[in-house]
């Protein structure tokens, strides 16, 4: 009777089960510390920017502290009056909005015909699109420049965002084609039954059912066009017309030993997309998810 209670009992301590056991915690232990070293390693820096911009100049260097015992937060009002961070900042903001809205636009109706529709040369045309994904932006610079200035573009804003819109299709159709091509036939058929044309299809049946990989295109869109220096250093003089990143550049060299005002400024420039990822995340990770199980 005992030998019959005690059995499950050593069956579940068996030396087999320990190991097994062991070597679970042992892998989940190494797996967290590594994804907790790359959180700390990715997330520091952008704290102690912003704690540096709570510093004043005197203290940025000797207090080793991330949480400032006086935190000085006119630094964020003095570097946006002295930098002229408002028209930068708009700017920014303009370029981001009509360069998001025009890849969004044009990369998914080129995705949903390359995914719906049949045409002599689909698949040729298709990886010609790709293939511009592997030319580096300073292969294509000088072209570009000469393009530009023989249109009459250079220093305009349109000039700016016309190359980035471009810059941006590829990517869009490699991430867009897969989701459209998965809509079921039947749907289609039914929204045609329902009257709708290629366009309704479009817009009522295929753009919802790929707003996750529609979040994940505007983010990556924003992420560039935010971010981006080298063409708005080639292309645009005026001050007035200069987006925030290279504003910055403008600023450093005139505050170049104030560093809290730097960084202040810095977190001014990187608030948005921060804002931007926290409201989208839930869609870029169903997108980018639901990309990978696709393949």
């Amino acid at each position: 009777m005992e030998a019959e209670i005690l059995y499950p009992v050593r069956k579940w301590f068996t030396v087999e089960r320990i190991s097994l056991r062991l070597w679970r915690v042992v892998k989940s232990t190494i797996k967290h510390t590594i994804l907790i070293s790359v959180a700390i390693s990715c997330i520091f820096p952008l704290v102690w920017m912003f704690s540096s911009a709570l510093k004043t100049n005197a203290t940025v260097f000797t207090d080793m502290s991330l949480i400032p015992s006086d935190p000085q937060f006119i630094n964020f009002a003095e570097a946006w009056t002295k930098g002229k961070f408002g028209v930068y900042f708009f700017n920014s903001v303009l370029y981001t909005l009509v360069c998001v809205f025009g890849v969004l636009f044009i990369a998914s109706l080129a995705a949903f015909a390359f995914a719906r529709f049949q045409f002599p040369g689909k698949n040729a045309l298709y990886y010609l699109f790709l293939i511009t994904l592997m030319i580096p932006v300073p292969g294509a610079i000088v072209a570009l420049y000469v393009l530009l200035i023989h249109l009459g573009l250079i220093d305009t804003r349109l000039g700016y965002m016309l190359p980035q819109i471009n810059g941006g299709l590829a990517l869009g159709l490699f991430i867009l084609r897969p989701f459209f091509e998965r809509i079921p036939k039947d749907l289609e058929d039914a929204a045609r039954i329902d009257g709708c044309g290629r366009w309704g299809i479009y817009w009522h049946v295929a753009i919802p059912l790929a707003k996750p990989a529609l979040a994940v295109v505007a983010l990556f869109t924003s992420l560039a066009v935010w971010n981006e220096f080298m063409l708005a250093q080639l292309v645009l003089q005026s001050q007035s017309l200069m987006p925030l990143q290279l504003g910055l550049v403008k600023f450093w060299g005139g505050t170049l030993t104030e560093y809290p005002l730097l960084m202040a400024g810095m977190a001014i420039s990187v608030i948005p997309i921060v804002i931007a990822y926290i409201f989208l995340q839930k869609h870029i990770i169903a997108g980018v998810t639901a990309g990978a199980l696709k393949g």
